[in-house]
Order: structure tokens, then sequence, then C-alpha cells
């Protein structure tokens, strides 16, 4: 009965389809898939597995983006605080104890005395004193051990990369062979950033939708030009927790989610949201409230990292986190009604959105049905956050799959085309069906007047009885106008 959507990290060492059929039916809505870790095969067989147990599950693919990385080594090395080492840009030579070697060869043009460098996700911290062309002197401000191909950040200092690697290049081109549902880019720093990928997607027809991660502090200074670039924003808190002070990521989180509700955009907050359950069976109490106050701040999803993709408790992490989103927004709508203020009030679209949701508070409304060519309604009418259930038929599989990503909304592809008033007639008995509205209930209709494509131009409040009782006068769609897939994708009451 969660309303928030829940993001799966899969690895391709785990992705058979038992393991994904119960992470779908415990709450997962997309499955991520990280290419730093898979390979081009691994990948293939995770999109392929995830469609063998459901149509209805999203497929989202990582790129690594401008990132930095330490080059190999055998083993661990251990430093003491105090250490003096050398940093340079080689990417093709291994890291040793006393010269660390990363990723991107002018890494020493960018940053200056002063900085910190902090590797390992901030596990290691050095102090640069000295720059001397390609080279780098820093010393360690605190033990511990550094491994192969670690991150490494400069917090305040703009890195001059490319948004996209060849890696990168080459794994939207088989996003595209495989006609996935997302793109996050990692560390998306500008509205330029996104269009890097955006032109690949146009040059091949590919209506993939971009989501943008957000995880320095360039994305944070630009996030309306992002916004306004992408499909949706996913607030990485892992490098965006060392690329600025921690004490500001709470603050970070709630503006960026408050600016994509604004804009109807998708938000996801990711990282560390049940951490601890990747070695242990039960999640600690902070994050428990980590998870529920990112649902009071009305986030569209959640993302669970290694909790699924290698911990020793990824079914159950899906259910805790399904259980603690459902009482959450239980509590959020019971101190009162979600007031959220319309974008742009010349909008009609919007406008009826929030209309319709303002019914289930004003006049007892129990659900609402629209049918959707785009998404942009069912988007709408998420973006306002209702108590109850919306369910969008959607013309388009595509378009059901994308609004796995929004707040409250069971989306279902209309595989047969039926006229405006067969497709509510056919949603009104999936509902009853399932157990989410009662004979007594009023239910609210959004939809066109001018047919597929024509827009939203009405919304309809009725009482589920009467509807049914002049039922007998319409051509009614036949029981199985849609499929068990489709019903068995609602989860039940």
């Amino acid at each position: 009965m969660k309303q928030t959507k829940i993001v799966c990290s899969i690895s391709d060492r785990r992705c058979d389809v038992d393991f994904l059929r119960k992470l779908f039916f415990s709450g997962m809505n997309v499955v991520r898939m990280n290419t730093a870790h898979a390979t081009p095969d691994g990948i293939r067989e995770i999109i392929r597995n995830t469609r063998t147990v459901s149509p209805h599950l999203a497929l989202l693919i990582d790129t690594k983006g401008p990132e930095v990385r330490t080059t190999g080594l055998k083993d661990p090395i251990h430093y003491k605080t105090g250490d003096m080492v050398k940093i340079f840009g080689r990417p093709e030579m291994d890291t040793t104890k006393d010269i660390i070697n990363v990723s991107y060869p002018d890494f020493a043009r960018d940053v200056k005395p002063g900085d910190h460098v902090l590797f390992d996700d901030g596990a290691l911290d050095m102090k640069v004193v000295e720059c001397a062309g390609p080279m780098l002197v820093a010393q360690l401000q605190n033990e511990g051990d550094l491994g192969a191909h670690k991150s490494v950040n400069v917090p305040g200092e703009h890195i001059e990369l490319p948004a996209l690697t060849e890696k990168d290049k080459r794994n939207i081109l088989l996003a595209i062979e495989e006609d996935i549902d997302f793109i996050a880019h990692s560390f998306v720093r500008s509205a330029a950033d996104v269009m890097e990928v955006q032109k690949i997607l146009d040059e091949h027809n590919s209506d993939i939708k971009i989501i943008s991660k957000i995880e320095n502090q360039e994305g944070v200074d630009n996030i309306d030009e992002i916004i306004d670039a992408s499909y949706g924003i996913m607030i990485a808190r892992g490098d965006l927790g060392i690329e600025v002070p921690i004490e500001q990521i709470p603050g970070i989180q709630r503006s960026i989610i408050n600016k994509c509700i604004k804009k109807k955009k998708p938000v996801i907050v990711a990282t560390q949201m049940l951490h601890t359950m990747i070695n242990n069976p039960r999640p600690t109490r902070a994050e428990v409230t980590d998870i529920a106050n990112a649902i009071y701040s009305h986030t569209d999803a959640l993302m669970l990292s290694g909790e699924t993709a290698s911990g020793k408790y990824p079914v159950e992490a899906v259910q805790t986190m399904a259980r603690i989103a459902e009482q959450a927004e239980q509590d959020a709508h019971k101190q009162g009604f979600i007031t959220v203020p319309m974008a742009n009030r010349n909008d009609q679209r919007e406008f009826l959105a929030k209309s319709a949701i303002e019914s289930t508070e004003e006049l007892g409304v129990k659900g609402i049905i629209t049918d959707s060519e785009t998404g942009q309604t069912a988007r709408n009418l998420a973006a306002f956050r209702g108590p109850n259930p919306v369910l969008a038929i959607c013309y388009k599989e595509k378009v059901q799959r994308w609004l796995n990503l929004s707040y409250g909304i069971i989306a279902i592809y209309q595989q047969q085309h039926k006229s405006s008033q067969q497709m509510f007639m056919a949603a009104l008995r999936m509902l009853r069906q399932k157990g989410y509205i009662d004979l007594d209930d009023k239910i609210a209709y959004l939809s066109g007047s001018f047919g597929e494509g024509g827009g939203t131009t009405f919304l309809e409040i009725n009482k589920v009885s009467e509807v049914f009782d002049r039922s007998y006068r319409f051509h009614l769609p036949e029981e199985d106008s849609f499929s068990k897939e489709d019903l068995d994708s609602i989860p039940a009451k």
C-alpha cells in the first residue's frame, strides 16, 4: 500500500529471476544497474531477467560520469597521520605507498596548496602542501588504508573533467540498444552535462529519460537549470556528503525535493538509507528516521544500494523500507492535508490535477483515475502528494514504467485501445477488486474531451455504486481487457 517508490541496485553476480521476483513482490519498482561494477554481458543478464519477472519493472542504468579514482594496486596500503605522499595524474601506472596515481591526467593542474584531497569516500584525508608541475605533495591528516580504484574528491575545487567517459558512451549505446527506461548520469555539474547525454539519445532517436545525480557543490549551485534539463533528480548523498560540508546535506536534500515537486519532476533520495542491513537483519533507529524524514519531505522515491546489490538481507531490506514508507505516509497525512502550491496558475492540467487531489480532502474522494499518453497529468497528480492511490492508464508501455518513479501512481499499460468511458470502467473494477475503494466511496476521473493526445480538459467525481448502477447502459470492456500481470502488479490491500 506504500506510495513512495523503491529503487534497488542489482549486481550481475546476484540477479536470478527468483531473486528479482522476491524483491518485486516486496515493493521494488525500479531496477538500478551500476556500470562501475558490471560488465556489458552482466548488464544484459540483469535486463533479461528483470523483463522475465515483470514488464512493469522499470530499468535504470548509471553512468560513471566525471569522477576521479586511484589506479590499481596489489594490496591495501596503510598510512599513518603525518605521512607524506606524492600524487600524480597517471592513469596507466599503479599506485605505491609513496606515489598515488589517479585516473585524471591533469589532476595536479586543478588542485592548489591548502586543498584537501579525500580518498575512498573520505576515509583518508590528505592536505596538499606543494604543487610542482604534474606532481602534488600531500600530508596525511588521519590514519587509514587505501585500496585500488577508490574515489578521489577535492571539496571546493572544480575539476575540469569531460561530462562523459568513453565507457559512459558505450554504456549509453547499450542502454539504447536494450531500450531501457532511465539513464542516471553521475556527477552532473550543469545543464550542459545533461545535454551531453541527451545529444547521444537524440542522435539515436531514443526516448530514454535522464535522471541527474547531484553529487557535488557545482550540481547544488546549478540545480535549477539541471532540473529543467532532466526528467528527474537523484540526491546521491554519498559523494555529496564529501564534496560539501556534511551538516548541509539535510537542508540541501529538502531544498532539492521542494524544487522538484514545484517543477513536477520525480526525485530520488539515495545512499545509506538502510546501510546497517548490508550485514544485519534490522536497521538502526537513525536509519528508520532518515527514511521517514525523506518521506515527510515528500520525496518520490528512495534507493537501496549495497543493501540489495551485495548485502546479506536484500529482501528484508526492501520489506523494511516498504513498511517504514507506508507508516510514514500514513503519519504524514494524519497530521493534515499536504499543501503543495501550484507552480503555474495558468496551466489547466495542473489546476485540474490539484483540484482532484484537493477533492480527497474536501469531498472524501478515495481514488483518482486518469489516462495518460505522456505521463504529464499523472506526474502533476503525483506532485500534489495526495493520500489516496492514483491509477494511471497508459497508452504506451514506456510511460507506465516511467511513472514507476512518481509518488502514489499505480500505472498500467492499456494494450488495446478503448474509449475513455471503457477505460474508466475497467480501472474502477480493478480498484474494487484490489480493495482500494468500496461501493459507497467517491471516485475522481481526470481525462480529456478530445481523445488521446488532446490534453486534460475535465475532472468528474462520482459515487462508485452509482457508476456501477448505470454501467449496464455502456458497452463495457471484457473481464480480460487487462491482463493478469496488470492486476498482479497492484499490491493487495
